[in-house]
């Protein structure tokens, strides 16, 4: 009995689907939810809604651990997490309940709405790790007036806006919460370093996911079975990523990652 249930639940083709997103992500910093669903979708043809909800499941769960490892160091700035998720929250949550709204009815309205969305936040987080260092740049530029004005005061209302905007994205597609985040941590705040940036970043993306995920589990929209052989290859396959993180040139990491992206979120056009 023990032998068949097990049988059931390993699953090597996703084992080694997790192991291989793990691996990127490890050696990336990117890639989970930008890379899981397009996978899930066109490899493995599960369903733009479980896809979706189940990947959230497994980037909440895969992020969880980052969080105490930078807390320890000091590099979440919380109160850009709060003021970030005053926005993402109210969004996610919205946008989960256009979702149970939608799927009420027989309509294909909801593998449409995520399919596009897919699509146009893969080719916008493709765009985002392909032109980072211009737009860093171009956020600790004060001489630009534009820039200026935006830093003095609209800074904070900008931050609340791409909260709303990236817990939209992040419950249609799964994506959004990783280089988009931590794109626009850069241009608001350029002063933030680095490591200040991928803390707040991921303490923000974790909750975000979570709830996101939440919302999809009741809407029934999350494979658990899909979920754990995932889980068992991604584990290993980000431990092995970080430790060889350094051998690959963060230039080539982001050119590689931004053209996979973008064939993924043009093939995803509907």
């Amino acid at each position: 009995m023990e032998l068949s249930v097990l049988s059931a639940i390993a699953e090597p083709a996703y084992i080694v689907t997790g192991f291989t997103v793990g691996m990127i992500i490890g050696l990336t910093g990117v890639g989970g939810g930008s890379l899981m669903t397009p996978v899930l979708m066109l490899g493995f043809g599960v369903s733009p809604v479980t896809a979706v909800g189940t990947d959230l499941a497994y980037a909440a769960i895969t992020k969880c651990g980052g969080i105490v490892v930078h807390h320890r160091r000091g590099n979440i700035h919380w109160k850009l997490v709060g003021l970030m998720a005053a926005g993402s929250i109210p969004a996610s949550l919205g946008t989960v309940w256009v979702l149970k709204s939608l799927l009420s009815v027989p309509t294909h309205y909801p593998e449409f709405l995520i399919r596009t969305t897919l699509s146009v936040a893969l080719l916008l987080t493709s765009a985002v790790l392909l032109f980072k260092p211009q737009i860093m740049r171009l956020g600790a530029h004060e001489s630009f007036h534009v820039i200026h004005v935006l830093h003095e005061s609209l800074r904070i209302p900008m931050t609340l806006l791409s909260g709303f905007i990236i817990g939209a994205l992040v419950t249609l597609s799964s994506v959004g919460a990783g280089a988009i985040g931590a794109t626009v941590l850069l241009f608001l705040y350029p002063l933030l370093r680095t490591a200040h940036v991928v803390g707040t970043d991921l303490a923000h993306a974790v909750p975000i996911t979570a709830i996101a995920a939440i919302g999809h589990f009741h809407l029934g929209s999350i494979d658990f079975v899909l979920l754990a052989n995932l889980l068992a290859g991604s584990l290993p396959g980000i431990a092995l990523g970080g430790y060889y993180s350094g051998l690959l040139p963060e230039k080539l990491a982001r050119l590689l990652l931004a053209a996979i992206l973008c064939l993924s979120g043009l093939y995803m056009l509907p």
